[in-house]
């Protein structure tokens, strides 16, 4: 017997604001000393009453409508009741009935999954748990906390992967978090349950904790709908439970009964007043904030500069596995590998800083190219930042303030390298300098004595040598191996120093060799 896995998401994003939800304290992540951060309020003293932080109400706006939500003319507060050492107040300030956005989707891979709501809490402190004990550190006490809630639309581990991998990309194009998951701002929850072929009737929901990495969702689901596939098989019944993942062992294991909403005791904030968010003119100056998005900058950047998967295919190999870190903050890293990445498109979208170096670099290309021309110089270029510019960048940005090479500057670079007045060999070089002195490629090529050696007689002379020394391969040559010609062509180059023209060692060599032949 077949089964459907039915997948939906709860993930938790912490705001990036100058201070907390309800308090004045500031939200800073980096604070490492413990209980720094704090107020009576964000430790739920007796006699203080919340404030909202406008700001965060705007993000979390901003946010859902990103994901084609509905803002409802009115949303509130409400207190949900559980006690845990890490809640202050013995109640989390959320949203229930009310949600600031409601009923959006987000489409992954040309499939529309539909988004239940959007709304706005406050985060619960930090534990830290000890040998003999466990230590409390309210600092993330209060932080603006916005939830997000999919539909059971996502059938497999792979779409709830991808799912959280976008939705990382948009909020950090929406700069309203850092969304940087080995720091917590960004929180995977999954449910699942098993539908059988051709019935109607779910199967029973369970809930998966402690996901903090995207390999950890898509490894937690797979191994989920693998042992819910065996119980179903033996007859059983699948117990409605949450269950926390254990990344060493790679395996989920019990931890409690789900609760239900009733179990929370939901009834509105009395501090707080309800919301009117039914103002066009606010919600129209949201809007204009919203910028280009990911999959718009995929479309523009596939119709704008005719960018195809197979144009990087060689090269994405040899870039860095993804973080699930600040790969895209404003400090910049190289960018990171994706399940998805499979052009140079992606490449430039999941690295937003890059993407937009890449296109001042086409700018600055010479006007009134004929498009065929234009064409391999953006191919050219594509290559150069993907591969030997992130490997000179280590991990550092293209904005950085040590990052010296201007578009102007690397677009005359990538015009070098066409027009075959530098080879390869000698633009790593050149391009190594460029990233640490900040100077033209002409100026570079021109102090150290780089151009390229292009009179015929000069190479002929350097084959002649380079044949008598090598006999060997001259005679693999004529026996037909191509690997042969290869060899005495970098030999030649090796001799030049990379300065000789490639093709026109090449042309010289097949020449000279047919003679001796």
């Amino acid at each position: 017997m077949n089964y459907q896995p039915i997948i939906g998401l709860e993930i938790h994003i912490e705001l990036k604001t100058k201070s907390k939800m309800f308090c004045s304290c500031l939200n800073d992540p980096n604070e490492r000393h413990p209980n720094l951060l704090i107020c009576p309020t964000c430790v739920g003293h007796p006699g203080t009453l919340p404030v909202i932080n406008k700001e965060a109400v705007r993000k979390t706006l901003k946010t859902g409508l990103a994901l084609n939500c509905q803002i409802p003319e009115y949303s509130k507060f409400d207190r949900k009741n559980y006690f845990y050492p890490d809640l202050p107040k013995g109640y989390q300030i959320s949203q229930y009935d009310m949600p600031l956005c409601k009923e959006g989707y987000l489409e992954i891979d040309s499939k529309k999954i539909r988004i239940r709501r959007v709304h706005l809490e406050e985060d619960t402190g930090r534990l830290v748990h000890e040998k003999d004990c466990s230590l409390v550190d309210f600092n993330r006490a209060g932080i603006p906390l916005m939830e997000l809630v999919t539909e059971p639309d996502i059938s497999s581990a792979k779409e709830a992967r991808r799912f959280a991998e976008e939705l990382q990309l948009i909020l950090r194009y929406l700069s309203v978090s850092d969304a940087d998951m080995e720091k917590g701002q960004l929180r995977v929850e999954t449910n699942i349950s098993l539908l059988p072929v051709k019935s109607k009737t779910l199967g029973t929901k369970v809930e998966i904790k402690n996901l903090n990495s995207f390999r950890a969702v898509e490894k937690a689901l797979d191994y989920e709908i693998e042992r819910q596939t065996k119980i179903l098989k033996l007859g059983k019944t699948v117990i409605q439970e949450t269950r926390g993942w254990n990344n060493v062992k790679m395996v989920t294991v019990s931890q409690r009964e789900k609760e239900e909403a009733h179990d929370y005791r939901y009834f509105p904030e009395p501090d707080l007043p309800i919301l009117h968010l039914g103002v066009a003119d606010f919600i129209n100056e949201i809007k204009a904030e919203i910028p280009e998005l990911p999959q718009q900058r995929r479309e523009r950047f596939k119709k704008e500069y005719h960018l195809l998967d197979k144009e990087v295919a060689e090269a994405l190999p040899h870039l860095p596995e993804r973080s699930e870190g600040r790969e895209m903050n404003e400090v910049q890293r190289t960018p990171p590998r994706s399940t998805s990445w499979n052009s140079a498109i992606e490449v430039f979208v999941q690295n937003k800083d890059l993407g937009e170096y890449f296109e001042k670099v086409v700018s600055e290309f010479e006007p009134g190219l004929s498009p065929e021309k234009l064409l391999k110089l953006i191919k050219l270029a594509t290559n150069y930042l993907i591969t030997d510019l992130q490997g000179i960048l280590k991990r550092a940005s293209v904005l950085g303030e040590d990052f010296l090479i201007t578009p102007e500057n690397f677009s005359q670079f990538i015009a070098l390298i066409y027009e075959g007045k530098i080879s390869s060999k000698i633009a790593k070089i050149v391009l190594e300098e460029m990233f640490k002195t900040g100077a033209d490629p002409s100026h570079i090529i021109e102090e150290k004595g780089l151009i390229q050696i292009t009179d015929e007689a000069e190479i002929k002379k350097i084959v002649k040598e380079v044949i008598s020394k090598n006999q060997k391969a001259v005679e693999d040559f004529k026996k037909g191996k191509a690997t042969a010609i290869q060899f005495l062509v970098g030999q030649v180059m090796a001799k030049t120093k990379g300065k000789a023209n490639p093709q026109a060692v090449n042309k010289i060599l097949n020449k000279t060799l047919t003679k001796v032949k």
